[in-house]
């Protein structure tokens, strides 16, 4: 077996590196090249740090500022992970990686990362082999719907009784669409709801509407309106994609909340997914609102990973902090 410190590992501020990454195959949008791109174009300045050995390649897509060392990521992002193949070869991989880190930086803190497919824990192990200080913590949570089987019919039979309610009583209000490719009017309605709704201002709202076109033009893309008398008056941003529907953004203006389109509107895309994308999970990203309980079933924590360099004074203090919260 080789040893991981003769592993090479080096850096790229470009994360078209990530586009020949011979790693797992992609799990989530939040996994692909083109989405860190897309972060890049934002402003974060990338630190892709990469490791190689034998024709196997594993990643992790970074961003550094005096000394700390964070995922690449922002509020979009539903999870952050690793960019490395499975087993002890990949382990080896982030190891390396995360040795040579200490040449970059005092602190390195990862999150969200899921803890269900082994995330959280690997990372874990790979920082703490390298000689890092790890703490791991629950940060978040993610509320998901495991279809197991079901058509829309049946899982709807299951909702609380509110819910069904609602749409029985005000469904008939609204006329939903659901497309399954980027329409200019359809999103400029979508960014007019999403403007005058209860939601705070979009971060980078240049960035979401370039995703979502090319989600649509990979067909992936599930955009859904609500309208009453012919004004949108409900939006909803979803993808699909390895049997996974991911719920990216929901609107409502508060001016028509008497007719609940956002609960029609939510049916209704639940309904496609389902019934006609036939996906196994649906993801509602991170954050406990009440309302997410009533439509999904289940919930996962997501990790932060902080890790501190015990040879930089700068990780003293925390350190110190650590050792008196136990």
């Amino acid at each position: 077996m080789r040893n991981s410190n003769v592993i090479e590992a080096r850096y790229h501020d470009s994360v078209n590196v990530l586009q020949a990454l011979a790693g797992p195959e992609t799990r989530a949008p939040f996994d692909r090249a083109e989405w860190f791109a897309l972060l890049a174009e934002t402003g974060l300045v990338p630190l892709i740090a990469l490791a190689e050995d034998d024709g196997a390649s594993a990643a992790l897509a970074l961003t550094e500022s005096s000394g700390r060392i964070a995922p690449l990521r922002n509020w979009y992002s539903f999870t952050w992970r690793e960019l490395a193949p499975a087993g002890p070869r990949g382990d080896r991989l982030l190891e390396a990686i995360a040795r040579q880190l200490k040449t970059r930086g005092w602190r390195v803190t990862l999150e969200p990362v899921p803890g269900e497919d082994g995330s959280a824990q690997r990372l874990a192990r790979a920082f703490r082999a390298a000689g890092w200080q790890v703490a791991v913590e629950a940060c978040d949570i993610n509320h998901v719907l495991p279809v197991n089987g079901r058509n829309f019919a049946e899982y709807w039979e299951s909702r609380p009784g509110t819910l069904r309610t609602t749409l029985k009583r005000k469904g008939k209000k609204v006329t939903c669409e659901v497309l399954t490719r980027f329409d200019r009017q359809a999103w400029a309605e979508y960014e007019a709801i999403y403007a005058a709704s209860w939601k705070p201002a979009e971060d980078q709202p240049a960035m979401l509407r370039a995703f979502a076109e090319s989600e649509g033009e990979a067909g992936r893309l599930r955009l859904g309106i609500a309208r009453a008398d012919g004004i949108a008056v409900a939006a909803q941003c979803w993808t699909v994609e390895n049997a996974t529907a991911y719920i990216h953004k929901l609107a409502h203006l508060e001016s028509h909340r008497q007719l609940s389109a956002g609960t029609t509107l939510s049916a209704a895309l639940f309904a496609h997914v389902i019934d006609i994308d036939r996906v196994a999970l649906v993801d509602f990203g991170t954050g406990d609102q009440p309302y997410k309980a009533d439509w999904m079933e289940a919930v996962r924590p997501r990790y932060r990973i902080d890790c501190l360099d015990p040879a930089r004074p700068r990780s003293w203090p925390p350190l110190a902090k650590r050792l008196l919260r136990r």
